[in-house]
C-alpha cells in the first residue's frame, strides 16, 4: 500500500517532470517550412576584384534574409558548376561548395562568405578574362540565383556606384503622368571614361552615359561586353563614334569593335537578349558607327529624333540577333552603307514614327526562328499608337532602299503604314524584296503599286536571294543562284565601292545587298 506522505514527499518532482514534458511536445521551434523561393539578398551580384593567378581573393559577404513570419529551411544552396567550381563558400560558418537543407529563422538572415583562388593557366578559353559562376537557392517553387564575377586576365568595370544606404546610381529618363521620375540603372561616364581602346575589354553593367557635350571614342578592335538590362545612353548634344577598321581576319575580326553580352560561354553565343541596347536620344549628333558588330541585345539601336540633323552614320554594320527590333527609329536620321540587319524577334529594321532614312547596299533579313514572327523584316510608318485613343503622326521625310534586299522567311518582308495626316516619302530602286499577295489584300493600296517607278524601280520581286547560312546569321549571296545577283545600280556604288568583305564591286551591274556574290562554302 502506497502511503500518502511518501507521495507527497516526491509530488514536485513528478509534477516538474510532466510539466517539462508537456512543453517538449509542444515546441515549434525547430519546425520549418521549405523556402518558396522568396529570399531576399543584400545583392544580386557579388563583383569580385582582380585577382592574379594562384594569389586568393578577398573575402567577400552576401546577406540572405527571411522576411516572412515562418521558419524556413532551405532545401539546397549550392554553386552552379559544382565541386569544380573556383569558388568557396563558408554558409554560417561552414565551409563547402553545397549546402543542404539551411535553416533559416523567421525575420531572421545568414551569412554566406565568398572567395576564389585561380590559375590562368586552367580556365578555359570561355571564360577567357571573366570567371563566373552562380549561387543556386533552390525553393519549393522557384530557384534564385546570386551572380558571382571575377575579372581574372584583366579587363575594365564599369557600373554604377552604390551608396551606403544600400541604392545604386540612376539615371532619369523622365516623368511619368502621376509626375515621378522614371529611372534606371546607370551612370554619366567620367571624362577619363570616355575613350574606349582595345586594350582591356570592357564591362559594363547598367546604363554607360555620355554626356551632353562630350563624344565617347571607341577605338579599333575593342570589345563591349554588356550585362543585362545594360548599355549605352548617348544624350542630347553627345556623340558616339566607333572607328572600327577593316580586319585582315574576318574570323578573328581583331579590328572589328564588337557589342554584346557578358556570358562568355558557348552556349551563350547566340542567345538574344542578353543585354540592352545603345540608344542615340533625340538631340544626339555626330554619331557614326564603322566595322562593328552589335549582336545578342534586347535592341540593337535606339534612334530617337533628328532635330534637323543626321542622328547616326552606319558603315559596314552588322547587327543581328536581338531579341525586338535590330534598328528601332522614331523620327530619327540615318544612313546606311554595307549595313546588314538580321534575325530579329519582331523587325530587323523598324521606322516607327517618320524620319529620314537612306540605305545603299544594305540586306535587312529576318529568318527568326525562335518563335512566331508577326512583324516584317522592314516596317515603316508614320505614326505610332502610344494609347487606345492617342495616336502620335510625323512625316516620313524619306526612306531610300538603293541596291539592297529586303528579304525574310515571311510572305511580307515589306510593311507600309502610311497616315494620311502627315507625308509618306519612301523609294525602293535596284532592290529586291519580298511581299508576297496571295489574297490580293495588297492590291487597291497605292503604296504597293509595283509598277509605280516613283516608289519601285527596277525592283526583283519574291525571288529567293539565296543566303548562303541565314539561320547562322551568313548573308553572303549564291553566285550561281541568287536573284540579287547583278541587279545593282552602278550609280550607287559610290556610296560603298567595296563590300561588307571588303572586295570591289564593278562599275556596272554589282550585287544588290551588303555582299557581292560569292561560292557556297559548306559550314561545319
Amino acid at each position: 500500500m502506497l502511503r500518502t506522505t511518501s507521495f507527497r514527499k516526491y509530488l514536485p518532482v513528478v509534477i516538474a517532470i510532466l510539466i517539462l514534458t508537456l512543453l517538449g511536445s509542444c515546441r515549434t521551434d525547430f519546425e520549418t517550412e521549405v523556402s518558396s523561393g522568396n529570399l531576399e539578398f543584400s545583392r544580386d551580384t557579388v563583383y569580385l576584384d582582380t585577382i592574379f593567378s594562384n594569389i586568393g581573393s578577398s573575402t567577400y559577404t552576401l546577406k540572405v534574409y527571411n522576411r516572412s513570419k515562418k521558419d524556413i529551411h532551405i532545401p539546397s544552396i549550392r554553386l552552379n558548376r559544382g565541386e569544380n567550381s573556383n569558388y568557396r563558400l563558408n554558409v554560417d560558418g561552414i565551409p563547402g561548395k553545397s549546402f543542404s537543407d539551411v535553416t533559416l529563422l523567421a525575420k531572421d538572415s545568414l551569412f554566406v562568405f565568398i572567395e576564389t583562388t585561380l590559375d590562368i593557366e586552367d580556365l578555359s578559353q570561355e571564360d577567357s578574362y571573366l570567371y563566373t559562376d552562380q549561387i543556386l537557392f533552390e525553393g519549393s517553387s522557384k530557384q534564385q540565383e546570386v551572380e558571382l564575377v571575377t575579372l581574372v586576365n584583366d579587363a575594365i568595370f564599369l557600373y554604377p556606384e552604390r551608396f551606403a544606404d544600400g541604392t545604386t546610381e540612376t539615371l532619369q529618363l523622365g516623368i511619368d503622368e502621376d509626375g515621378d521620375p522614371i529611372e534606371i540603372d546607370g551612370f554619366f561616364l567620367k571624362d577619363e571614361q570616355l575613350h574606349f581602346t582595345s586594350n582591356l575589354p570592357y564591362v559594363i553593367y547598367g546604363y554607360a552615359a555620355v554626356p551632353s557635350g562630350k563624344t565617347l571614342e571607341i577605338d579599333a578592335g575593342a570589345r563591349l561586353h554588356f550585362h543585362r538590362n545594360s548599355g549605352i545612353i548617348v544624350a542630347n548634344q553627345g556623340s558616339l563614334q566607333a572607328n572600327g577598321e577593316a580586319s585582315n581576319d574576318p574570323q578573328a575580326m581583331e579590328k572589328e569593335i564588337i557589342f554584346q553580352g557578358d556570358r562568355l560561354e558557348p552556349d551563350f553565343a547566340n542567345i538574344p537578349g542578353q543585354w540592352g541596347a545603345i540608344w542615340f536620344t533625340n538631340g544626339s549628333t555626330n554619331n557614326y558607327m564603322k566595322h562593328s558588330t552589335v549582336k545578342n541585345a534586347t535592341v540593337g539601336l535606339l534612334v530617337e529624333g533628328n532635330d534637323g540633323g543626321e542622328t547616326l552614320k552606319l558603315d559596314n554594320v552588322q547587327i543581328y540577333n536581338n531579341s525586338t527590333v535590330g534598328i528601332l527609329a522614331r523620327t530619327g536620321h540615318i544612313t546606311g552603307t554595307n549595313l546588314v540587319v538580321a534575325n530579329s524577334g519582331q523587325s530587323a529594321f523598324a521606322g516607327t514614327l517618320g524620319g529620314k532614312y537612306s540605305f545603299t547596299h544594305c540586306t535587312f533579313a529576318n529568318y527568326w526562328r525562335r518563335g512566331h514572327r508577326n512583324l516584317p523584316a522592314v516596317l515603316l510608318s508614320n505614326q505610332m499608337a502610344v494609347s487606345n485613343t492617342e495616336v502620335f503622326i510625323a512625316d516620313l521625310e524619306q526612306a531610300d532602299f538603293k541596291n539592297s534586299i529586303i528579304y525574310g522567311s515571311n510572305q511580307q518582308e515589306l510593311v507600309l503604314e502610311h497616315n494620311e495626316q502627315a507625308s509618306f516619302n519612301f523609294s525602293i530602286d535596284h532592290s529586291l524584296i519580298r511581299v508576297e499577295d496571295p489574297y490580293n489584300n495588297l492590291v487597291d493600296l497605292p503604296d504597293y503599286d509595283f509598277e509605280n517607278t516613283d516608289l519601285y524601280n527596277n525592283i526583283i520581286l519574291n525571288q529567293d536571294p539565296k543566303f548562303h547560312n541565314p539561320e547562322n546569321f551568313n548573308f553572303h549571296i549564291d553566285i550561281q543562284e541568287s536573284a540579287a545577283k547583278e541587279i545593282g545600280n552602278g550609280a550607287y556604288i559610290f556610296a560603298a565601292p567595296t563590300d561588307l568583305d571588303g572586295i570591289s564591286r564593278p562599275s556596272s551591274q554589282p550585287d544588290a545587298g551588303a555582299y557581292q556574290a560569292t561560292e557556297v562554302i559548306e559550314e561545319d
